[in-house]
């Protein structure tokens, strides 16, 4: 391939990234705005996190088939629009209504671009794929970091709707750069329906696949919830303006170690097995988030440091998973629905319990699911497997 196509490649590659990254990790600041802008109420809140999981799961499955019959360049158009008509109808919603149906729209249009991303590596970059894909990694971890401290700056003079306006405004010119430049062809990983059933008659996958149901629960509630969390404390009397400050700093710390972790874990698999990861860092997020609530008025600060923990379990799980199959794309398949499943029940379930039980109460039921989370890593064992076993 000529340098020129992995070059463009690579600008595209760092572009979703980043702004996955970005995105993903703001979702809860972002409508803790529209909260106050369209009289979003927690159990509403919730049901935005639902619908956003929706249109990421089902991007997740979808594309990677029709990348593979209509190639890299047009599907990654094709996300970019998708992502870009999300944007733009959430920043220009009148009410609720409007803004949970783009939503979906944003969900589904970054899963979009997440798959053609993952394409893209091995086919610009086929004898570094390892390399780009932590590169990868650390881009979206600088997303994670730098979006949070932008938009506490921006929500100063500005509404939350000039930020979704205006990636969708940047997204006009990255479809303007992809459609004018060589790119590299190439393609996603295939799903093979048949290939699930073996999978889900599998104890072990299916103990993966309720590991993630939890997993991605517990990332997602936290994630999007802790902006409101924090900011309903009484935190000495602090001034609504520094809470805010306060909410932007702990989310770019926790992207800080978040990013660490991530870049970490490849080399850690050299030495440790999977599950021994799994069961660590899972402890390990339980605890720290588990003290973070006993000190959480005092030393809030603590919540960021759940990042480095977190990090680590999905990607984790991806890799024992795809081990437990024959067929990587299928296996990735199923989890992303587990993973699609859990952040959109999750979203669902931690609102509502909010709306009922306050705001404390509903965020504390991160904890449930990082519990059942850590019981789950107990149970799984590669070697049991019944497919490696075959």
């Amino acid at each position: 391939m000529s340098k020129g196509k992995s070059i463009h490649a690579l600008i595209i590659l760092m572009f979703t990234q980043f702004i996955s990254g970005g995105v993903t990790n703001t979702k809860g600041i972002v409508l803790d705005q529209v909260e106050q802008d369209l009289g979003l109420d927690m159990s509403q809140f919730g049901l935005v996190v639902l619908i956003f999981q929706l249109g990421f799961t089902l991007a997740s499955v979808l594309i990677g088939y029709y990348t593979d019959k209509k190639g890299l360049r047009t599907m990654t158009i094709i996300g970019a629009v998708i992502m870009g008509l999300g944007f733009l109808g959430t920043g220009l919603a009148p009410n609720i209504m409007f803004f949970l149906g783009f939503y979906m729209i944003v969900g589904f249009g970054l899963g979009a671009l997440g798959v053609a991303s993952n394409a893209i590596v091995p086919a610009a970059y086929p004898n570094k794929q390892n390399q780009m894909f932590n590169f990868a990694m650390g881009v979206y971890g600088l997303g994670m970091v730098l979006f949070p401290q932008f938009l506490n700056y921006m929500f100063q003079f500005a509404s939350w709707r000039y930020f979704y306006i205006g990636i969708a405004a940047t997204l006009i010119l990255v479809i303007i750069y992809i459609t004018s430049v060589a790119f590299p062809s190439g393609k996603a990983e295939k799903i093979d329906l048949k290939a699930f059933i073996p999978m889900l008659k599998d104890a072990q996958f299916v103990f993966l696949m309720v590991f993630l149901v939890f997993q991605v629960s517990a990332e997602v509630s936290f994630t999007n919830f802790f902006p409101t969390y924090l900011k309903s404390l009484d935190l000495g009397g602090m001034p609504e303006a520094e809470k805010e400050d306060l909410v932007a700093t702990i989310l770019s710390v926790f992207s800080i170690f978040f990013m660490a972790g991530r870049l970490g874990v490849a080399y850690l698999t050299n030495w440790i097995n999977e599950r021994i990861i799994l069961i660590t860092f899972s402890a390990g997020a339980l605890i720290m988030v588990g003290i973070s609530f006993l000190v959480a008025e005092n030393f809030p600060y603590l919540f960021a440091g759940a990042g480095l923990f977190f990090s680590t379990l999905f990607p984790t799980a991806t890799a024992f998973g795809t081990q437990l199959s024959k067929t990587s794309g299928s296996a990735l398949g199923l989890i992303y629905i587990a993973a699609g499943l859990g952040g959109g029940i999750a979203g669902y379930i931690v609102g509502l319990a909010s709306e009922i039980f306050g705001t404390t109460g509903g965020f504390s039921i991160v904890l449930i699911f990082l519990a059942l989370m850590f019981v789950t890593t107990l149970f799984m064992n590669s070697q049991k497997s019944t497919q490696t076993q075959s």
